[in-house]
């Protein structure tokens, strides 16, 4: 890298902007599940659905917008999506001091919101693609990370403490202005963004939608990480939720004990992710790869062992630290890997589909695992979701691809 990793104004406010939004999120964790059951009196069934079909069915009307958004430019998908969380989160607040917040609106929000990140996290991969030149992927894919890891830790304690004082709508709030903030970031970064090619075909065809999964399932590379990734985090999703009830009910952890058991080991991820780039300079992209593929996978089964007490605290806080330092080194390898193996015409199509289909997938097996785990004992069930996890690296891409060869141009820089 030159200029000691410098990647330019734009992707400093890109870096920002994401920075900021995390931040929001990570802030209103939890925020809407404590909305429904302290302000709304919602029971278990509707909790569940918030989480559950709100995520569905933003997956599902997200499907149609990854064709829609590949042949626009992407900065100005990016704030319109910014823009839309902003408005639609803001609801939540205006509604709640009129007296007149509902369930139904908490869900129609869940919606828009998932369809929107869905939407953002395509276009801003197919938007970094043209903003940096591939040796640069890497670097920027780690900072990204480190960011997604020192927002976890900072987040959570910092939204508990407001949820306590202020109430849950407050930290609604926060997340709106984050979105705002960010749009505004992406906004000032500038630049000429490359108008991406017209299609022949002005209409979009029913048969356009699919694109992004036909191009994922003829790569003989795309197609096993894809399978991985999507097993991967929604078993991990699914434990996580039952590891919930386990230690806040059974178990009889305090509520702090269980945040401190998932924000402390994120330290681990801020690591791995500094890591990355150092051992794929060293050892190769593919081997990195694989080998945090394999040993992220490793950790999850020990969760079936957790105890009460210190005992227990530490052995949670031991397992989430291991998964979390080998995520963060595979995370950014497997989404610079994921870019260079998509062509550029086909980026927002890919990542859509990739996005979809794994919000779908976690939500399907969270709710399967709650119904295993109602069945058979959360324990159990956590169990099972990491012995599945050990099967996991089995889909891992077996050899290395080069890069797709693509045109040369020179990315615009501040």
């Amino acid at each position: 890298m030159r200029n000691g990793h410098r990647l330019g104004r734009q992707f400093g406010w890109l870096w920002g902007a994401y920075g900021t939004s995390a931040l929001g999120s990570w802030l209103a964790f939890g925020a809407f599940p404590l909305i429904a059951i302290q302000v709304l009196h919602a029971g278990p069934a509707e909790v569940a659905a918030l989480s559950s079909v709100g995520a569905l069915v933003g997956a599902a009307v997200a499907v149609p917008l990854g064709p829609w958004v590949e042949f626009r430019r992407k900065r100005p998908v990016l704030i319109g999506m910014d823009l839309v969380r902003f408005a639609a989160l803001l609801t939540i607040p205006a509604a709640f001091a009129l007296g007149v917040l509902s369930f139904v609106q908490l869900l129609l929000v869940s919606v828009v919101v998932a369809a929107a990140d869905i939407t953002f996290r395509a276009a801003s991969g197919a938007y970094l693609k043209t903003l940096l030149p591939a040796e640069d992927l890497l670097v920027a894919n780690a900072r990204f990370e480190s960011t997604t890891w020192t927002t976890t830790i900072i987040g959570p304690p910092l939204g508990g403490a407001a949820v306590g004082i202020l109430g849950p709508v407050a930290t609604v709030v926060a997340d709106a202005v984050s979105y705002l903030l960010s749009a505004l970031g992406i906004r000032a970064a500038g630049g000429q963004e490359p108008r991406p090619e017209r299609r022949e075909i002005a209409r979009m065809r029913a048969g356009d939608l699919l694109d992004g999964w036909r191009y994922i399932l003829a790569d003989a590379t795309l197609r096993p990480l894809f399978f991985n990734t999507v097993l991967f985090n929604g078993l991990v999703m699914a434990a996580d939720a039952l590891l919930a009830v386990l230690m806040l009910g059974r178990l009889g952890f305090a509520p702090w004990q269980y945040g401190l058991a998932f924000a402390a080991p994120a330290i681990g991820g801020l690591l791995g992710s500094r890591l990355a780039r150092p051992l794929v300079t060293r050892f190769g992209q593919h081997r990195v790869l694989v080998v945090a593929g394999v040993l992220r996978a490793i950790w999850p089964v020990g969760l079936a062992f957790l105890g009460p007490g210190t005992g227990g605290l530490l052995l949670v806080m031991g397992v989430q630290l291991g998964l979390i330092f080998c995520c963060g080194v595979f995370n950014p390898v497997y989404a610079t890997y994921r870019l260079e193996r998509t062509a550029t015409e086909r980026v927002t199509r890919t990542l859509s589909a990739w996005s979809v289909t794994t919000k779908a997938s976690t939500a399907l097996l969270t709710a399967a695992w709650g119904v295993l785990g109602g069945l058979l004992g959360p324990r159990t069930a956590i169990g099972l979701a990491g012995l599945l996890l050990l099967a996991t690296p089995l889909l891992l891409p077996r050899r290395a691809a080069a890069p797709l060869a693509e045109p040369e141009s020179a990315p615009s820089r501040a």
